[in-house]
């Protein structure tokens, strides 16, 4: 019965993921509460899965962006864009280095609060051969923290007299997932919506360049190291490109981009379910608070740097 019920559990639970009504954020739950009450019985195959699905996922994604209107806000604020994330990502370094974290999971929530949360971590982890466990562990640290920053941001912004565009600003600099940024602002006003939206999308599209400076670092480690596997190049991020590029310069393609990106987030929503059924206790006592620590310390610092920024005027 035990038996018959593992098999069954874990298919089930990716068929409720497809309903429109299922986040990330309770794909990923739901997937680790049935590996954590019931096992994963096809811990075999979900690995492999993921990885191809994670992939595909990405490269659908670009179908739902247009090219142009994130490349002309984007290049308003290249400068300080690029300062924020060269400043996040050698501060998560150093924070993972002082807490003795794992650096595999200290990369991608270092990457996923310097970005754009989930979808940088899902980027990035199949350039660094991510293990399962940290992928959910990182995701679940921006996750938790995306929940917080609903509530939170608003009432600091309120409380400090922060106008619509500033605020928007700051959300799009300090919070992690688009889908929260667009929350917290659609809460402040439509300005401020508008503002954070834009910053944040043009903000997502630094995930091309990065992604391809690390796999540039994967790729000399393991020239150096002749027992590590061949490198891996990150093929799917050609493909969001693509993608991206021929539902903005083609019109014909711009209903059917978006039909696509649609499914993309769905598939993405299903790989983060996969990835959550591969979280056991074995690999929670493994990882432990490190993680969860490193992030909050991480986006704590972050947000109030950016928040003192635009306050004082720095960044506009």
């Amino acid at each position: 019965m035990k038996q018959t019920l593992q098999k069954i559990i874990l298919p089930l639970g990716a068929a409720i993921c497809l309903l429109p009504q299922i986040s990330a954020a309770t794909a990923l739950l739901l997937g680790v509460a049935i590996a954590l009450l019931f096992g994963n019985y096809y811990s075999a195959y979900t690995p492999k899965i993921t990885k191809k699905l994670l992939s595909l996922s990405i490269i659908g994604l670009g179908a739902g962006m247009n090219l142009l209107v994130v490349i002309n806000v984007g290049s308003k604020g290249i400068g300080y864009t690029a300062i924020s994330i060269v400043f996040t990502l050698s501060l998560g370094v150093l924070l993972g280095r002082l807490l003795k974290a794992e650096k595999e999971a200290s990369l991608l929530v270092s990457v996923g609060t310097a970005i754009c949360g989930g979808s940088a971590i899902a980027a990035v982890a199949p350039v660094v051969n991510a293990k399962n466990h940290n992928i959910s562990v990182s995701l679940g640290v921006v996750f938790l923290l995306n929940a917080l920053a609903l509530f939170i941001f608003p009432s600091i912004g309120h409380y400090v007299h922060l106008s619509q565009s500033q605020f928007g600003l700051w959300s799009a600099l300090a919070i992690h997932d688009t889908s929260s940024v667009v929350g917290a602002g659609s809460i402040y006003g439509k300005e401020a919506l508008e503002i954070a939206t834009t910053v944040k999308l043009a903000r997502a599209l630094w995930i091309v360049p990065l992604v391809i400076l690390i796999q540039a670092v994967q790729n000399i480690k393991s020239k150096q190291d002749e027992n590590k596997a061949k490198p891996k190049y990150p093929w799917f991020i050609l493909g969001f490109l693509a993608m991206s590029a021929l539902v903005t310069w083609v019109p014909m393609f711009a209903a059917s981009g978006a039909v696509i990106a649609g499914i993309a987030r769905r598939a993405l929503v299903i790989t983060l379910f996969l990835i959550g059924t591969n979280m056991t206790f074995d690999t929670l006592k493994a990882v432990g608070l490190k993680p969860l620590v490193h992030g909050v310390m991480l986006w704590v610092i972050v947000a109030s740097v950016s928040l003192a920024s635009i306050y004082e005027g720095l960044i506009h």
